[in-house]
């Protein structure tokens, strides 16, 4: 008897953690569509990338802050082709000049298959050389690839002081 209430009780915890997972999820798919929204609102040029890039990520809400010392952190959701493969978190760590903290929305595309398998591979860093783009009205209209990269941000709130070097790495997890 004792087994068997052992085997229910975790059976309805890993039951409860999925669902959990299933929520956030929903929540990070809606994030990027509201974010995706606000870029194009922003800059309706930017379509154009949506349309021609083989695949991109949207990083809907990332945290970054530092003292010296900085980093930033995000969740968000892969394309191809227009439709959902999968989903990507961020991570990043700076050195140099800094000061305070900042929320933002951010839209990483892919040019072609191969960058994008590293992507879903788990070998994409950006390094200092990669800077992202404002989203504003036409900013996107002068953007290029780097290195088979593009990145647009958006800032959401807050205030950040920066001169400093860092990367950005990325995971990928398939629905």
């Amino acid at each position: 008897m004792k087994k068997v209430t052992v085997t229910f009780l975790f059976a309805c915890m890993a039951f409860a953690t999925f669902a959990q997972d299933a929520k956030k999820d929903q929540r990070i798919v809606e994030d990027s569509e509201n974010a995706k929204e606000a870029f194009l609102k922003d800059d309706p040029t930017m379509e154009s990338f949506f349309d021609s890039s083989y695949g991109y990520i949207i990083l809907p809400n990332v945290g970054k802050g530092g003292l010296g010392i900085g980093g930033a952190a995000g969740s968000g959701v892969a394309y191809q082709g227009g439709d959902k493969v999968g989903y990507a978190k961020m991570t990043q760590l700076t050195i140099g000049f800094q000061a305070g903290g900042q929320a933002y929305s951010e839209v990483v595309f892919f040019e072609n298959k191969e960058v994008f398998d590293r992507f879903k591979n788990s070998k994409v860093e950006m390094s200092a050389q990669v800077s992202a783009v404002a989203a504003a009205s036409g900013a996107s209209a002068n953007a290029k690839y780097v290195e088979g990269v593009a990145v647009f941000t958006r800032t959401k709130g807050g205030l950040m002081y920066e001169a400093s070097v860092g990367g950005q790495q990325f995971k990928f997890r398939e629905n």
